[in-house]
């Protein structure tokens, strides 16, 4: 048996963490001393790596402790989980490896290319079969003809800034193919907006709030609505990497500060941000 600090030695998780593991249930102490001090055997510390495993790729803990509870996954089938999460950030920091690997070499030019000509391709082809006859004929007239636009399309997705955006998109989504099907299958034109106008129902509710506690209930559970409709609208099973890039935006961008204030309230846009914040970095 090891004590609670033995294991923060082994582990460099502080004491303070590990504590609260424990309070929210993500990883219980095997027995409790006499003199109150948390013990923890091999099989304890076996989950505590599995935990470390979903902590690198900042897995928030509530749905880390949703997957180790899952009664349908046994030990192995989530080592296999975290192996292929492990594989992917591994291809990914290779790529990046080569990449400057290629800018010392003296190519100043860095590879950002994540969707293909082909994907590229299949993009272009899903979004006309989806898009609406209406907005299929004004895209032609603003364009001169929808050859024009199919090569305006193909230049931009193409650009390095595009490329830069499709990188998080699959980061969002968790890998490549779920970003590339969401993008060729936009919601229905109609249903958008109705998402879009409960959003902003929430976003004014939660500007309602501020001044107070961001990590108090009730901001958090007017964040979890938010969350529940984003996931929603996006069709992601986990929005907290977006949601924590918006959170930043709201706290540091002036110009979206400053639409954002308009729109619920002075000081609105930086309460948002810490409340994301709050919310999703667990």
């Amino acid at each position: 048996m090891k004590t609670v600090k033995e294991v923060s030695e082994l582990t460099g998780i502080s004491v303070r963490a590990l504590h609260y593991y424990d309070e929210i249930g993500l990883f219980r102490p095997t027995a409790v001393s006499e003199a109150g001090y948390r013990l923890y055997d091999d099989k304890a510390l076996e989950r505590l790596q599995q935990i470390l495993f979903f902590r690198e790729f900042d897995m928030p803990l509530r749905d880390i402790k949703a997957v180790m509870e899952n009664p349908h996954l046994d030990s192995n089938q989530i080592l296999q989980s975290q192996r292929q999460m492990l594989v992917m950030k591994k291809e990914r920091l290779e790529r990046l490896i080569a990449s400057l690997d290629d800018i010392l070499k003296g190519d100043n030019r860095m590879d950002f290319e994540v969707f293909s000509k082909e994907d590229i391709d299949k993009l272009y082809a899903a979004i006309v079969t989806n898009m609406p006859k209406e907005q299929l004929e004004q895209l032609a007239e603003q364009y001169g003809g929808l050859e024009q636009y199919e090569k305006h399309f193909r230049e931009s997705a193409a650009s390095e800034n595009a490329q830069k955006n499709y990188a998080k998109m699959v980061e969002w989504y968790g890998d490549k193919e779920s970003a590339l099907k969401a993008a060729e299958n936009p919601d229905n034109p109609q249903i958008i907006p109705a998402y879009q106008k409960r959003m902003d129902e929430v976003l004014k509710k939660l500007a309602a709030r501020k001044g107070e506690d961001v990590t108090s209930f009730a901001v958090k559970e007017v964040v979890g609505e938010y969350d529940f409709v984003a996931k929603q609208l996006y069709q992601m099973k986990d929005v907290s990497a977006m949601m924590l890039e918006a959170a930043e935006e709201y706290q540091n961008n002036r110009k979206i500060q400053e639409t954002l204030d308009k729109m619920y309230g002075e000081g609105a846009a930086i309460f948002i941000g810490r409340a994301f914040e709050a919310f999703y970095e667990k």
